[in-house]
């Protein structure tokens, strides 16, 4: 059952939590051509996919949970902790900063007016790096 668990946690983290991190990317190639529907679009996926990360912590809750004891693994194991923290920080990074940039400026675009593409950058930017430290952590468990 941890190997289940490990499985759902790894590939989750893949295939949610990797594009969470790169639609915002898109995002702004789309604001820089001027195409308000697909930010408009890509803010509604980054919010659905943020969302759905939330399965990855379950799901690493499962691991943790099912662990051998001998690894004497908690919530206050430091490498998990930091891990958590970095992930909620860049998950609301992502829900508060980065989706509702998004969708400002794919109205900005409809309207004619200045973008928020610096606010896009910046929140996905430090949110991926976020996730990419969660990523060493995980990797590395010191």
């Amino acid at each position: 059952m941890e190997t289940l668990f490990a499985v759902l946690h790894v590939v989750t983290a893949v295939f949610i939590v990797g594009p969470m991190a790169i639609l915002p990317m898109t995002a702004m190639r789309a604001v820089r051509a001027g195409d308000a529907r697909q930010v408009e679009t890509l803010a509604k996926s980054t919010n659905l996919l943020s969302l759905l990360s939330l399965l990855v912590v379950l799901f690493g809750f499962g691991v943790m949970g099912l662990a051998d004891k001998k690894y004497d693994l908690s919530i206050t194991t430091p490498w998990i902790l930091w891990s958590i923290i970095l992930y909620v920080v860049a998950l609301g990074l992502t829900l508060f900063v980065v989706v509702p940039s998004m969708r400002r400026a794919g109205e900005a675009l409809r309207d004619g007016t200045a973008s928020r593409y610096p606010a896009i950058a910046a929140g996905s930017g430090v949110a991926s790096l976020l996730l990419l430290a969660v990523v060493v952590l995980m990797v590395w468990k010191p």
